[in-house]
């Protein structure tokens, strides 16, 4: 048995390494036709490809492998007939990394520390901790989880919400996840809240003024999930009244336009969605796709399949 694998460019082909004989890769980046009708495995560009994944139509696939987590609005463009997995293992590490980068940024004061920096002053302050904080974690998958195990040396006090009430296990230990219907009565006990649910329609601008009203004064938001779970015009509000205060890697609209009110609004700290990018994510990606290759030749189903159209 032999399998076809398409990939978007060199980078991942040269993390792949060596492969069995009976692999044959072929580059296919989408921005044409694809080079045959029949692709066992296909990797789409890491950014951008949603819209242009009705390029598969008529084709034969056994494995569509994404190379993002998320995957709003896929499944809209998908032909029928098509297995499409996500990429759950790839990204956790480093999107929980950044979560730990804005967190500590926002709560230790560093965005004014360098302004003053730039304009050569010399400005302490004193800012609030991250220890003895209490942490809201909203949305607990991977992603949630990697985030807790780093947050947990940093003394802090965790509250977990995801769709519904259960308990989980996070580095070996059970801990109480709470259901999104108790949201309402945690928001207020929390002083920093971490946003990282899937973009669905009842996440879709869940995060708006009456959400962020619930908010304690002077508690800092966190969103590393898609921008357009949050009301941007709640946000820039929240922020200017000095009530809340914002660390976002995602923003709606995104990218961010030149001149954007986001840019200047105070106590609003922006990453330009960069979560998965780090050195990590081309190691990790070439193990998962090694391990659906290996099991395709082995007939063995796919890991990571969240769609089936």
């Amino acid at each position: 048995m032999s399998i076809c694998v398409s990939l978007p460019g060199n980078t991942l082909r040269d993390a792949l390494g060596d492969l069995p004989s009976d692999v044959e890769l072929v580059e296919w980046d989408f921005s044409g036709p694809p080079p045959r009708q029949s692709i066992d495995i296909v990797v789409p560009p890491y950014m951008g490809s949603t819209g242009r994944l009705d390029q598969l139509a008529g084709m034969r696939t056994r494995l569509v492998q994404s190379q993002s987590i998320g995957y709003d609005g896929v499944a809209d463009r998908l032909p029928a007939g098509t297995v499409y997995a996500n990429a759950a293992t790839v990204h956790e590490t480093s999107t929980a990394e950044l979560t730990m980068a804005l967190i500590l940024a926002a709560q230790r004061g560093i965005p004014g520390f360098v302004r003053a920096a730039e304009r050569g002053e010399w400005a302490p302050t004193r800012e609030a901790s991250v220890a003895d904080r209490s942490v809201l974690l909203l949305g607990y998958g991977g992603v949630g989880k990697a985030i807790e195990l780093r947050l947990r040396p940093f003394e802090v006090s965790i509250t977990r919400v995801a769709t519904r009430a259960r308990d989980d296990e996070v580095g070996g230990e059970q801990v109480h996840v709470h259901g999104m219907d108790e949201l309402d009565a945690l928001l207020p006990q929390a002083e920093i809240v971490v946003v990282g649910v899937p973009l669905l329609p009842a996440t879709t601008g869940m995060i708006d003024d009456a959400f962020l009203s619930r908010m304690q004064d002077g508690a800092l938001l966190v969103n590393i999930a898609r921008g357009r779970v949050a009301d941007t015009n709640a946000i820039l509000d929240h922020a200017r009244r000095g009530r809340l205060r914002f660390a976002l890697d995602v923003t709606d609209p995104e990218p961010l336009p030149q001149g954007h009110p986001l840019f200047t609004a105070p106590n609003v700290l922006i990453s330009p969605h960069i979560g998965g990018a780090s050195s990590a994510m081309m190691p990790r990606m070439a193990r998962l796709l090694r391990r659906q290759i290996d099991r395709m030749l082995a007939g063995e189903e796919p890991e990571n399949v969240v769609l089936r159209t």
